[in-house]
């Protein structure tokens, strides 16, 4: 296809309504595709010293109609902190920034949920659009207007709900991206197939996988398109999950306790820990008689085949059971003390458990680091 025809998926949120674009050669585009939402001729955007230094000039001369204020911040998930946000909320302050400037989050998930809840919170809120620039951000943290920071006590325990303007997702930034981004952007991508998808799984599993790890332009499309599209019904249906938008956490509960085993300092990705997260949920499914074992196995064929993260990589983290525990504890999905995980009755059925037994799930993990440590 060519750059003048983007693929538009629309998220249907009433008057928070908004539309993805996805295509090539977005972002030289950029200036004209958020002209209808501007109320003034200022922005702000956000992105990390990476991602500056690779597209920051051709930013700068796609928004060369509009007076730009940068905030370049470190790569790297431990900006997704009070002090990150503090940062980014003062460099607004300084520069005068209102309730009818625009922020323009510039970068991958964690300058997304950087930028987004700072957007949410400053001035009690102002408009932002997101421009992913990875392909988890572009298939997941961009749509759906979670936004948050860590602490201590886990992963993205600070935050709010606050829905974007536009999502513009330029899938030509990816070829910048080392084959480890690209595979942590793919386990958010086949997560769609296993959550509620079995022929979009089929499909991953019969090639269109491996392609999209090749940055093939054709398959990167149509794997971005039909994720944005499966997420963009999902939050449509259950914005603020109270329900089914849950399910968009298969495998995270695992993946956010690994998560914080590792310390936010880089050594495990997001999209890594998600991988072999969903690997543990269709394991638990399984052993507790929930799954048939024949899924599961080709759950962890199809990560193999690829080269994907998988449990056994996650050894270093599943030493201290007691740890883990704990960090599942914490969980935001866990109601009135309860335990709660997405587990799968098979691949495209997942579904949301509630009072998950402690003394069970600890069992599973003892058995896990047994395994694998």
């Amino acid at each position: 296809m060519q750059m003048s025809d983007p693929q538009i998926c629309h998220v249907d949120l009433g008057e928070r309504s908004y539309d993805i674009i996805i295509g090539e050669g977005l972002l030289s585009r950029l200036g004209e595709l958020i002209a209808p939402l501007m109320r003034g001729q200022r922005v702000a955007v956000v992105t990390d010293e990476t991602v500056h230094g690779l597209y920051g000039a051709a930013l700068a001369k796609s928004l060369s109609d509009y007076e730009t204020h940068m905030i370049v911040r470190p790569a790297g998930e431990s900006q997704k902190s009070m002090e990150g946000l503090e940062s980014v909320l003062d460099s607004l302050f300084r520069a005068g920034f209102d309730r009818s400037d625009m922020i323009l989050a510039f970068g991958g998930g964690v300058i997304g949920d950087l930028a987004g809840f700072a957007a949410s919170i400053y001035k009690r809120g102002c408009p932002f659009i997101q421009i992913p620039t990875t392909l988890l951000a572009q298939v997941d943290s961009s749509v759906g207007g979670k936004t948050a920071i860590n602490n201590a006590f886990g992963k993205n325990l600070v935050g709010s709900f606050y829905q974007p303007r536009m999502v513009i997702a330029d899938t030509d930034v990816l070829s910048t991206l080392p084959l480890r981004q690209i595979k942590a952007g793919y386990a958010e991508i086949v997560k769609y197939g296993l959550l509620g998808d079995r022929a979009f799984f089929d499909l991953l599993d019969a090639g269109l996988g491996a392609r999209v790890l090749d940055l093939d332009r054709a398959a990167l499309r149509e794997a971005v398109a039909r994720s944005c599209e499966t997420k963009a019904r999902i939050v449509a249906a259950d914005e603020r999950e109270a329900g089914q938008r849950a399910l968009l956490n298969l495998g995270h509960s695992f993946a956010h306790a690994f998560e914080l085993e590792a310390g936010y300092d880089g050594d495990l990705l997001h999209g890594e820990a998600v991988s072999a997260g969903m690997e543990m949920a269709f394991e638990f499914s399984s052993a507790r008689g929930i799954c048939d074992e024949a899924d599961t196995e080709l759950v962890k064929a199809h990560l193999e085949k690829l080269g994907m993260p998988r449990a056994a990589h996650m050894a270093q983290y599943l030493k201290d059971t007691d740890r883990l525990m704990s960090h599942f504890l914490q969980d935001k999905k866990n109601e009135a003390g309860a335990l709660t995980l997405i587990l799968a009755r098979a691949i495209g059925q997942a579904f949301v458990q509630k009072d998950v037994d402690p003394a069970t799930l600890r069992n599973f993990l003892t058995e896990m680091k047994n395994r694998h440590v």
